[in-house]
């Protein structure tokens, strides 16, 4: 194991938001080494949260997704496919052929779009990089009918994007929208909005398949066959860890980190490619932009300074867009729990929201349409501590 304090070259594998936060906490922290990022995509570090909503809609452009970040003293690699790694010798092999030497590895690596379609079938489109969109867009315009097949944050922000753009739209899953991740009094809320915009919604129990025997035609689900001129996946997400094939830690999924965000000694992982096992032994991925960025400030503390670096515990912090309802939610929601509304303006249709157990315990807390402050919204899901303020 390289000593903490001797660390002269640390390599991150990825250029999303845990790879940024990495870099820069590593330099905050007084790290002076080379510092190098490679990325497979052809463009600096950006957010996806814009991807669906504003610059799919074309209200925005992807320039105004740039992540800030220095590059004067991070040598960013663009276009850099990391294909493997040998962590024995502490080398990485890159696609071009050519190999880099680390002393230090962060594992930022993201993950991709899950997809639906067979080999044959062409025309599926997902949004989850900067390069999904420019083609999606494109057919939108000229389409009248698109079928969304997911209905979490990203279907649903998507199924929103596309009846602002005045397509008629139907939104497929084998659960109702958004209840796993709002509980059924919010998602209910947020249905509500969307059914009356005209999107249809449609339970498929036992799952969909892709229809076409080479353009895709539509969705199937039991004996109905849905025909649109667009379908859309946003059905989950892979982990990005085929390039680790050949190391000693390598898994099926996702890298498994402890709560030092250490992989084995020298290697750390953050952001959508981590998962974190707990003490308890429950291992916990939670695909959030603030779970990343925790994840990404431990990983890099951890190679700076090892076991004495704060610990990554979990974000249930997250947020999402649509239909014209802004969500923030902290905590966990209960299914079937009706939460207590501290505050509304009918004026404004703002919302502030406390769920509670039945021994009176805080779990989780929401505000809808209202700003407030992550630390607050943070201490009614905590401590109960309730302020309309």
């Amino acid at each position: 194991m390289t000593a903490v304090a001797e660390r002269r070259n640390i390599v991150i594998v990825g250029g999303s938001i845990a790879a940024v936060t990495a870099a820069q906490v590593l330099r905050a922290e007084g790290y002076g080494g080379e510092l190098t990022m490679l990325s497979a995509e052809m463009q600096l570090p950006y957010s996806r949260v814009p991807l669906s909503k504003a610059v799919l809609s074309g209200s925005a452009d992807q320039a105004s997704c740039a992540l800030p970040m220095s590059t004067d003293d991070i040598d960013v690699r663009l276009g850099q496919e990391v294909v493997g790694l040998d962590d024995q010798a502490y080398t990485l092999h890159v696609a071009d052929g050519g190999t880099i030497p680390f002393d230090g590895l962060i594992v930022a690596s993201g993950a991709r779009a899950r997809r639906l379609s067979q080999p044959g079938q062409s025309g599926e489109y997902v949004v989850r990089d900067a390069a999904d969109i420019p083609a999606l867009a494109e057919r939108l315009s000229t389409a009248r009918t698109v079928a969304v097949v997911g209905a979490g944050f990203l279907g649903m922000e998507i199924a929103s994007t596309c009846s602002k753009l005045g397509l008629d739209v139907t939104v497929i899953d084998r659960d109702p929208p958004l209840r796993r991740l709002l509980g059924a009094w919010l998602s209910a809320v947020v249905v509500a909005e969307a059914e009356s915009a005209g999107v249809r919604f449609v339970r498929a129990v036992d799952g969909v398949r892709i229809l076409g025997d080479g353009e895709v035609l539509g969705v199937g689900y039991g004996d109905t066959e849905l025909r649109a001129e667009v379908v859309i996946s946003a059905v989950g997400d892979i982990p990005n860890t085929e390039w680790l094939a050949g190391s000693s830690f390598h898994t099926r999924g996702p890298v498994i980190v402890d709560e030092n965000c250490f992989a084995i000694t020298d290697v750390v992982a953050a952001g959508d490619v981590a998962a974190v096992r707990q003490p308890t032994g429950e291992i916990t991925r939670l695909p959030h932009w603030n779970n990343a960025v925790r994840q990404a400030r431990t990983a890099a503390l951890s190679l700076m300074h090892g076991r004495d670096a704060p610990i990554a515990t979990p974000d249930h912090y997250f947020w999402t867009e649509a239909f014209g309802k802004q969500i923030k939610v902290c905590g966990r929601i209960p299914d079937n729990d009706t939460p207590f509304i501290v505050d509304h303006d009918d004026a404004t249709g703002a919302y502030l929201l406390q769920w509670s157990t039945a021994d009176g315990r805080p779990v989780a807390a929401a505000t809808i349409n209202r700003k407030m402050p992550v630390v607050k919204l943070r201490r009614m899901a905590a401590d109960g501590v309730v302020t309309a303020s």
